[in-house]
C-alpha cells in the first residue's frame, strides 16, 4: 500500500505544481505491452496466486522485471526514463542473485513493524542473502498498516517516475508582456535603440 501511495504522490505533485497531467497524452510510447505484462505478472504472483510451488513464483517474479526492463528500454530517451532503468537493474540484480526474492533485512523488517508470512513474498529475510546492500534494508514505519521497507532501486524508481512527470507535464514558462521572437523587428523591440549622437560643430 505505502508504494501505490508513493506513485500517487508522485501524480499528484504535477497539479501541485502547476503541470497538467493531461501532457502525458503527447508521450509517444513503445513496448506498451511489456509494461502491461510486467504489471499483470506482479498482480498474479503476487496477488491471486500467493500460494503453492516457490520455483513458479521466482521465475514469473524475474520474468516481470525482464518485461519491465524491456518497456524502459525501448522508451529510455524519454526524461527519467533512465533512472527507473537503473533503479529496476538495481533491484533485478538482488532479486535474481536471491533465486528470486528481494532479500530483506531482517533488522529493517522489526524497524518497519512486518511479520513474515508463509506465504510466497518478493521480500523476505534470507538465510545466506546476496547483495543485501540492493535488497530491502530502508525500513518505513507508518500506521495504519502502511508499513514497507524499501531499496534503493526503490528510491530510484520513484525519482524517475518524479522526473518524468515533471519534465513531461510542466507548464511550459509564462512569458510576461509580448513574446518574443528572432525577426528584426522583435529584434528591435527587445533592444534599446541607440541614443542619437549630435553633429559636431563645424
Amino acid at each position: 500500500m505505502l508504494l501505490v501511495i508513493l506513485a500517487a504522490a508522485c501524480v499528484l505533485s504535477v497539479p501541485l505544481r502547476g503541470g497538467s497531467l493531461r501532457r502525458l497524452g503527447a508521450l509517444r510510447l513503445r513496448a506498451e505491452w511489456a509494461a502491461l505484462g510486467a504489471l499483470a505478472g506482479q498482480v498474479i504472483v503476487l496477488g491471486v496466486f500467493a500460494g503453492g510451488a516457490t520455483w513458479w513464483h521466482a521465475v514469473a517474479h524475474v520474468g516481470t522485471y525482464a518485461m519491465a526492463a524491456w518497456f524502459v528500454w525501448a522508451n529510455r530517451a524519454i526524461p527519467g526514463v533512465l533512472l527507473l532503468a537503473l533503479g529496476g537493474a538495481l533491484n533485478l540484480a538482488a532479486i535474481a542473485a536471491n533465486g528470486g526474492v528481494m532479500p530483506t533485512s531482517a533488522w529493517a523488517e522489526r524497524v518497519a513493524g512486518l511479520n513474515p508470512t508463509a506465504l510466497f513474498a518478493n521480500s523476505a529475510p534470507l538465510a545466506h542473502p546476496h547483495l543485501l546492500w540492493l535488497g530491502d534494508v530502508l525500513p518505513v514505519p507508518l500506521p495504519l498498516g502502511l508499513s514497507n521497507v524499501l531499496s534503493v532501486g526503490d528510491l530510484l524508481i520513484y525519482a524517475g517516475a518524479l522526473v518524468l512527470l515533471q519534465r513531461t507535464c510542466a507548464q511550459p514558462p509564462a512569458t510576461a508582456g509580448r513574446i518574443w521572437t528572432s525577426s528584426p523587428s522583435a529584434t528591435a523591440v527587445s533592444s534599446p535603440s541607440p541614443k542619437r549622437m549630435s553633429s559636431p560643430p563645424t
